[in-house]
């Protein structure tokens, strides 16, 4: 239940709206084999559907997520990198790598993310931690930078381990920060088929292991996992009209994966559209200002954006200070504009100053007390003369 409401709770770091009612009407969700699952929005981290995503699970192969995205930020792909004895010794699957040879990081992660090959795996571990448990340790912390909360390896390739553990939210927010920070990762994972060229040997052949590549509309990634105790795994993402969706699904069947991935993702692309409701510094309306030299521009503070169903409308309601008064700086926050949906509030930007207002100098009290005081002294100037003039001459 803690975990649950942290899944909804991630949803607002950085918007002052609550993301969660507006699904509360969405369309019925497909019924999946997997145990757990997740849909989420790549661009704000909205989920639109999840079942059991809290559970923890064993990711097997979707580990290579995080050693790739450790390999990226902590390594260059031209790096050339020498095979040490264990890679090769690694059980499953592999690119066959041989001990001594030397490959740059950029094939290494080919390798990886491709053919899923743990001896890439270990490559890239001994390469950028040192060792395999000091890489381990730099993924738990990057998991935790990222904000899986409940995800703990013990090595980068996903071989089952009674410690090694993660959640379809964990990564689904993994794969999101990849997707969006990382143009390498990107490339790699929407790739079917890549090359490693080698001088003195035949190159070697790589194709993708997500299916999706070849059979869903707009497929660009991301990864497959397997091992007995996993099950089939699937991280999956797609982009239709410049909307990426992300789709995880744990512990399903060699035969039910695909169907459950492209089902999900087809859930979120039939039933819900991105809607910008506003943008950065819209002006809203202008305002009277009491005792301002001008009207003053409202604006909003920050753009909104966020995943509706489809053929649902919205309203707007704006909420301002009740006389607002000069002088008002730029920027300062005047109110809201609230967005309801079926009477829900879905959200609210702030509003603000969309300039100075100065005060009209005439409005200031200080502003009569001087006109006021050089009236008497002028009135008891003229008095004076007079006076004085009006004397006889002796």
């Amino acid at each position: 239940m803690k975990r649950a409401i942290f899944i909804i709770i991630a949803l607002l770091l950085f918007m002052s709206f609550t993301q969660a009612e507006v699904l509360a009407n969405h369309p019925e969700p497909p019924q999946l084999i997997g145990e757990t699952c997740i849909l989420m929005d790549v661009n704000t981290g909205q989920i639109l559907h999840e079942k059991d995503a809290e559970n923890k699970m064993d990711p097997a192969s979707t580990t290579k997520i995080m050693t790739a995205i450790l390999a990226l930020e902590k390594g260059s792909m031209e790096d050339v990198i020498a095979v040490g004895a264990e890679p090769p010794r690694v059980e499953g699957s592999k690119i066959n790598l041989r001990e001594g040879e030397k490959l740059t990081l950029e094939q290494l992660l080919q390798g990886l993310l491709l053919n899923s090959g743990n001896d890439a795996a270990i490559a890239i571990a001994e390469y950028i931690g040192g060792s395999v448990p000091a890489f381990a340790k730099l993924m738990n912390q990057k998991a935790k930078e990222i904000g899986a909360q409940d995800t703990n390896y013990v090595n980068p390739h996903g071989l089952t381990d009674e410690s090694h553990k993660t959640t379809a939210y964990d990564l689904a927010i993994i794969s999101r920060y990849a997707l969006l920070n990382l143009p390498e990762f990107r490339d790699i994972v929407s790739s079917k088929y890549k090359e490693i060229h080698e001088p003195n040997n035949k190159n070697r052949q790589l194709e993708n292991t997500n299916r999706l590549l070849w059979s869903f509309e707009g497929a660009d990634g991301v990864k497959t996992g397997y091992t007995t105790a996993a099950g089939r795994n699937l991280v999956a993402s797609a982009t239709r009209d410049g909307w990426q969706l992300l789709a995880v699904v744990l512990k399903s069947s060699w035969d039910d994966i695909w169907n459950d991935a492209a089902s999900l993702l087809n859930y979120g692309f039939d039933n819900f559209q991105p809607v910008e409701l506003t943008e950065k510094e819209e002006v809203i309306r202008t305002e009277k200002v009491r005792y301002g030299s001008s009207d003053i521009k409202i604006k909003t503070l920050q753009d909104f954006s966020i995943i509706l169903p489809n053929d649902v409308p919205i309203t707007k309601k704006i909420i301002l200070e009740e006389n607002l008064t000069a002088p008002i700086k730029s920027g300062t926050i005047l109110g809201k504009l609230e967005f309801y949906q079926k009477g829900r509030t879905i959200g609210c930007v702030d509003l603000v100053a969309g300039e100075d207002v100065k005060r009209r100098i005439h409005t200031y009290w200080w502003f009569w007390l001087c006109n006021i005081t050089l009236t008497l002294l002028i009135s008891n100037s003229i008095l004076r003369k007079r006076t004085s003039q009006s004397k006889p001459a002796s």
